[in-house]
């Protein structure tokens, strides 16, 4: 029997994070770089919070440079985590990116490599070997189920948005049965706010789009802390409801910006508010001396800073005004 895990064996690594912490990209950093007049200027800023030196000529190189810099991070973290199962949370779900590109790619009889994010617990090329070969036995349950269930789907009904919503439900099982080997309260309350953000976008799109309560039932995710027949009865009200059914949850605002979309609003700030709501519950690990909590924190916050600097990188590249690229960041 494996050594049970106490809060007190993160002791070393809680003290870790909590130096790391303060390398973070704080949003004093990302207004210098908005404000930045050249790329020497934002590589600058970037050498000085701790990325590699990398080339802002090309997407590909931004996204190679901000890649290496989160796999050092996972494997620094990796070498001194009691329980490595807490990065996977953060890795599986490219796990389950790359499921999605391989299958649309090989129904269209393309090559998926441009697609892939070499970024999960699986390299990208032995899990596009393994579902191209059909040659599965090497890989978890879980996986090769969302791979035949998602190939069933896409081969009888050529929707892809079907195929994803198929992986999806697989990916959050997956998390969740993970979360649940942790023994982690805090860990599972991650994966359960994950999947009401996910359930509360499923609603709004579904009814912005004229759908109705029998097409959300098929989209929505089981796990979250709102129950599903709560949500399909505020569908089934065209929205009436949404903002009280979400209002004792860390999805408040993020749910009255999705009853004034409802209304003509832009999508774009409920979006960002739903990401924002799941990094609020985060930001509880704060409060915790040590244990697996701030280790998870630091982990989501370094996945919003990468998040935070592709938009920022590619918006600068882009050509974008401040205004707009500072709206799509996260909090």
């Amino acid at each position: 029997m494996s050594k049970k895990i106490k809060d007190t064996d993160y002791l070393v690594i809680s003290a870790r994070i909590r130096a790391m912490e303060t390398g973070l990209l704080t949003g004093e950093r990302m207004e210098q770089i908005l404000a930045a007049r050249s790329d020497e200027e934002v590589v600058k800023l970037l050498r000085e919070g701790g990325y590699p030196t990398m080339s802002l000529a090309s997407p590909e190189a931004m996204d190679a440079a901000i890649t290496a810099a989160r796999e050092e991070t996972l494997q620094d973290l990796g070498d001194s985590a009691p329980d490595k199962q807490y990065l996977d949370i953060f890795k599986l779900k490219y796990d389950y990116h790359n499921i999605k590109a391989i299958l649309k790619a090989q129904a269209m009889d393309q090559d998926p490599d441009h697609m892939l994010a070499d970024l999960g617990r699986i390299p990208a090329a032995e899990l596009k070997e393994a579902i191209t070969g059909g040659d599965m036995n090497q890989l978890s349950p879980l996986l090769a189920a969302a791979i035949a269930e998602a190939k069933e789907v896409l081969e009888a009904t050529r929707d892809p948005q079907l195929g994803d919503i198929v992986v999806d439900r697989w990916m959050y099982r997956d998390e969740m049965e993970t979360a649940e080997a942790t023994g982690s309260q805090f860990l599972l309350g991650y994966v359960r706010v994950s999947i009401d953000a996910a359930n509360l976008r499923s609603l709004v799109r579904t009814l912005r789009m004229g759908k109705n309560a029998a097409f959300l039932e098929g989209v929505l995710f089981s796990g979250g802390t709102v129950d599903e027949s709560e949500i399909l009865t505020v569908a089934g009200n065209n929205g009436g409801g949404l903002a009280e059914l979400y209002a004792s949850t860390e999805l408040k605002n993020a749910a009255q910006a999705g009853a004034d979309a409802l209304k003509g609003g832009a999508l774009t700030e409920f979006e960002k508010l739903c990401d924002d709501a799941v990094s609020g519950y985060l930001s509880g690990a704060q409060m915790v001396a040590f244990g697996e909590a701030p280790l998870i924190g630091y982990l989501a916050a370094r996945e919003t800073e990468y998040t935070n600097l592709r938009i920022l990188l590619m918006g600068r590249a882009a050509g974008l005004d401040p205004d707009t690229i500072r709206a799509r960041l996260r909090t």
